[in-house]
Order: structure tokens, then sequence, then C-alpha cells
């Protein structure tokens, strides 16, 4: 048995978050009300009741500031505003009490490791010159060889190209991404000083918590001669003792127990999950609970439909949550990784970096391999279930529930991630983009009359990003293009579909409120084990996944092509259909009460 503290949600309302489901919100593509082609603000408030009956406790944002998008609103102009282009305070402050009356919980993506370029503050570095405190704020640093016209290190950064840039007075700044991004300078008292502010006031505005971004890249020690011993792509996950000039330094954990202090002063205390691509053995410090609460269990998102590696996954991350004395959080998809229903459908070979036939298989516009869509869908129904009923915080992105396919097709002249701009030779990849694409809401509203899948009104109305005088103008097309076959994915036809993944996701996220037990103990059946055999996906080892809760809830997974015999119990909800002898077949998880 694996056992973890037990303050849930059932026993203390102010750990909500300990076994809550939290449904990611992309903000630019969810939906839009004036017609910009831009999701806005007011979208999503008006979709709290499609929200509410999907049975999610909290929503969390992706960024939604003041941003010239060069990352997707993660280059941040103004962290205490909302990007015109996709409202205002006041529709902040709508949407905050509206989920609230609903039951849902608001949390904020926070930016801490970078600004943009257009950030007030950055400005003034550049204004104020070498040596000036505002250009402290920042990471400036003299150039190498006899004009300083070399910079610094020969870095590369996360998106491609080189990881610094010259400014006129000859001195060069770090951005880890996009040039845009200017990277914070976490020793600089005025920048925590900043932050902590920017915490106050979105709690204030009723924010319960925050989604953190690059959250292992804030503390940086760039005094060391040995820089260019190291790198930025690719080293998050090799670093293991707390030293890398970088990432997952311990002194960024001296960030982290500030920002606890700021959280217990509200009541319920608030909040924050780690976005940190680190080292297994290193996840559980973001968890603390002197810390953020919540890391990400990226070890569960990278996983193809094996069953040794799930497993091991799901392990690694219950005994990551017993160390950290918090829950784990089980991830799909996100905003940064192909959709889970199209690398599911995809061969299952492991490679050395996750999901890289999925990324070689967008960057040929998904022609290098064939997509089996039903296998996909299959797989991602199983998973669904196998994922939602282990003890900690399910985290679903939007569209997740339809089931929807990674847009393999974009044309690269309409692409928006900078990393489909900036890599080259081997580290070329087409981005991000495929997973951004609009929500088709409409089945009947086609892209081929014009349509946007209920994305968008037919005409522009006033509000965020369209003037008084823009009004009744034929709506923008949407900002990423849409698929004609969204049209079979899109809300209202699956609504209608009591075997719809949409449907899926009801029921199981209804059961799961009423079967979550109050403690956040797992149990391994005896039906759970490998396979020893090549008989799962393309000839990797199968066998089955199977464990329960403490009430007798149980979840079996099979990923054998043999159908499994079940133990002894009430059937609560299958993914697919048994075989006619009760057994379950492959790429198939059922819900149990045992008896």
């Amino acid at each position: 048995m694996t056992s973890i503290d037990t303050n849930t949600a059932a026993t203390d309302p102010s750990l909500w978050w300990k076994q809550a489901v939290v449904y990611q919100v992309y903000p630019r593509s969810f939906k839009d009300t004036t017609g910009s082609g831009l999701g806005d603000i007011a979208g999503v408030t008006a979709k709290i009741p499609y929200l509410k009956e999907l049975g999610v406790d909290a929503i969390w944002l992706s960024p939604f500031y003041p941003s010239q998008l060069a990352d997707g609103g993660y280059d941040v102009d103004d962290y205490r505003n909302v990007d015109p282009k996709l409202g205002t305070m006041a529709d902040f402050d709508e949407l905050a009490q509206t989920a609230h009356a609903a039951g849902i919980r608001i949390v904020v993506d926070i930016v801490p490791n970078h600004s943009s370029n257009q950030h007030e503050w950055f400005k003034a570095a550049v204004a104020s010159g070498p040596g000036s405190p505002e250009r402290d704020r920042y990471i400036f640093r003299d150039g190498k060889g006899p004009n300083g016209d070399q910079p610094p290190t020969d870095w590369i950064a996360s998106f491609g190209g080189p990881a610094w840039t010259r400014v006129p007075d000859g001195q060069w700044y770090l951005h880890m991404f996009t040039k845009e991004q200017p990277d914070w300078n976490w020793k600089n008292p005025e920048v925590r000083a900043d932050f902590i502010r920017t915490l106050r006031f979105w709690l204030d505005h009723g924010a319960d918590g925050f989604r953190v971004d690059v959250a292992h890249g804030l503390a940086k020690d760039l005094e060391r001669d040995d820089l260019d011993d190291f790198k930025i792509i690719g080293d998050e996950m090799s670093a293991t003792d707390g030293t890398h000039p970088l990432y997952d330094r311990n002194e960024v954990h001296d960030i982290y127990r500030e920002w606890r202090k700021v959280f217990n002063e509200y009541n319920p205390p608030a909040f924050a999950v780690a976005e940190a691509w680190v080292h297994p053995s290193r996840q559980y410090l973001y968890a603390s609970t002197d810390e953020l609460g919540q890391v990400f269990n990226f070890e569960f998102a990278k996983m193809d439909w094996i069953r040794d590696s799930f497993h091991t996954a799901i392990e690694e991350g219950l005994a990551a949550a017993e160390r950290s004395g918090s829950t784990s959080t089980w991830v799909m998809s996100n905003h940064d990784v192909p959709r889970h229903a199209s690398r599911y459908g995809l061969p299952q070979v492991p490679s050395s970096s996750h999901h890289q036939l999925a990324k070689d298989w967008l960057l040929r516009d998904g022609t290098s391999y064939t997509e089996d869509r039903e296998k996909g869908s299959r797989r991602a129904r199983a998973a669904i279930l196998m994922e939602l009923a282990l003890p900690g915080s399910a985290y679903v992105y939007q569209g997740e529930e339809l089931g929807l396919p990674e847009v393999a097709d974009i044309p690269w002249d309409q692409l928006e991630d900078p990393t489909a701009f900036h890599r080259v030779r081997n580290q070329s990849e087409k981005g991000r983009d495929g997973c951004r694409v609009p929500l088709p809401w409409v089945a009947a509203d086609t892209s081929a009359d014009g349509g946007t899948f209920g994305f968008s009104p037919a005409a522009k109305v006033a509000g965020a990003g369209v003037t008084a005088s823009e009004a009744g103008q034929p709506a923008e097309k949407p900002h990423l293009p849409q698929p004609a076959w969204f049209a079979d994915y899109a809300a209202d036809k699956e609504d209608s579909d009591p075997a719809s993944m949409l449907n899926l996701y009801r029921k199981a996220l209804q059961l799961r409120h009423t079967m979550m037990p109050t403690d956040t103990s797992l149990t391994w059946l005896d039906e759970d084990r490998s396979s020893d055999l090549p008989d799962g996906a393309d000839g990797q080892r199968g066998g089955v996944i199977a464990y329960r809760r403490s009430n007798g809830w149980a979840s079996i997974t099979n990923f054998s092509l043999s159908p499994a015999d079940l133990p002894e119990g009430t059937i609560l909800l299958a993914s697919g259909p048994l075989t006619d002898d009760g057994r379950l077949p492959q790429d198939t998880t059922v819900w149990m009460s045992l008896n």
C-alpha cells in the first residue's frame, strides 16, 4: 500500500486542491465573444455553465496579460492587468465572481522567470545604461572578445537561436526563451518585492492560486567561469544536486518560502502548482507545504501508451507526493505538448526525448506516420479513467474532454509559436500551435461556410479587441485556422451523443466526486502485472494496471491484446464495451466497486 497525507478537501476545505480536477483554459483559443478572432475573458465567463456541467473544481487561466504575443502571452508587458484584446479588469472580476458562484475556483498563471521586452522596467533598464539600478533588475553582462561583440556564453535559447541579445551600448541581456523575453534577476530585492505585490493583487481580485511558469529557472549563478560547460536546451533533467547555474538551484526554494508566507495570509490559504521540468528525484521540493504545495508530475504526461512506463510514472508520482507531504498531479496534455489523443494514435516507439515521434510527425505536417484516430480515441478514453481514480489532482487541458486530436497541418505561414521559427537543423520543430487551435463549440457553423464552429460570433461586437465603430462588421478569422473535421468534435454534437468523449468525462467526473475517499492511499490489486510479452501497443510489453482506493473503488486498465479477467465487484463505468463473457478488452479501463 502507498499512503500519504490524509488531509484532503473532505476533511479540510482549505485543502480543496489536493484532489481537485483543474481545467486549463488557454484564453485566446477558448471562446471569442467580440469577433476579434481571439478568445477573451468574457468568453470564459460565458462558458462557466459548460464547465460546471463538466464537473471541474477549478480553472487555470493561461496568461491573459498585456503582451506582444512573442510567446503566446508568456511575454508579459504588465503583470497586474488584462490584455485589452482580451478584456478588462472588470471582466476578470466578473469571471471570478461567476466562477465562485458556480463552485469553481480560479488559478492564475504567473510568469516569474522573464518579462517581455516591452515591460516598463526593461525599457528603463535599456535606457539607463550599464551599472544602473534599473539594469540590475535583469541579467546584463559584457560580451566576450576585444570589442565585447561576442555573447557572454555560447548558449542556445529554448526556442532556438542565441540566448543573449546585445543592446546599443554594447552589453548583452540573457533570455532563456525568445529575445522578447528578458530574464529577471532574482537576486535583486526589487524584483522579489514586485512579484509579492503581483501575488497579492490577483489574490485580492479573487484568484485562489497560481500556476508558476518555469518555476525551476528563477535562481541563477552566472558568476562562475564554467558556464560554457552547461546548456539551456536539455539540461533541466540532468541537474540533480541543486548547483546547475540555470536550473533547479537550491536557492529557488528561498523564493517560494517567501511566497508561502503570502499565501498563508489568506483564508483559505492560496496554493500554487509548479511547472518544474526537473529530475524526478527533486520534484518533491516544490510541492512542500512550506513552499508551493504542488508540482506537475510530467513523467505521466511524457509516457507513450505502454503499461510499464505508466506504472513507473504512477509509482514515482505517489512516492514524490509522499516525500513532499502533499499530493501528486496527473496530466496528459497541456498547451506545450501535442494532444494525447493523437500521441496515442501514432506508433508507440520509445525515444530518448519525450514525444519525439509526435514532434517528427508534426514537423512533416502529419504525413510521416499514420495517425489511427480510432485507436487514439480508445486509448484516450481508457487513459482518462486510469488517471481520474488516482489520488491527487488531475489537470485537464481544454478540448481534451472533446477528444480533440492535434492539428498537424497548419500552414507554416499561419503559425504563431516561436518554436517554429528559431530552430535549425537537428533542433527543428514545428511548435505548439497544433494544440492551441480555437475550440469547436457548434458543429453546424462550419469553416467551409466561413464559420468558426461557434468560437466567434458571425459579426463583431463592441468589447475586447473591437471598437464601437467596428461593431456589426464581419468577424475576424480565428487566430489559428480550424480544420473542417473539427465539426466531428464540436461540443454541441458530443453533448447529444451518450457515447461521446464529452459525456464520458462528465460521467467520470460526477462519479469521481462521489467515490473519492477522504484519504489518499492506493493499493495495487493482484490483477496488476506486466505481461512480460510483446502483446501491447506496437510490440511493447503489455499487461494490466489495476489499483484500488481505500473505499473499494478500483480502476483496471488492460494494455494487452488478450482480454483480462476482472475481480469480483460491481462495474461503475467503462471506457468501452467489455467482451461478451465480461472480460476487459485491450486499451480499455473499467471502474468497479469491489466486493
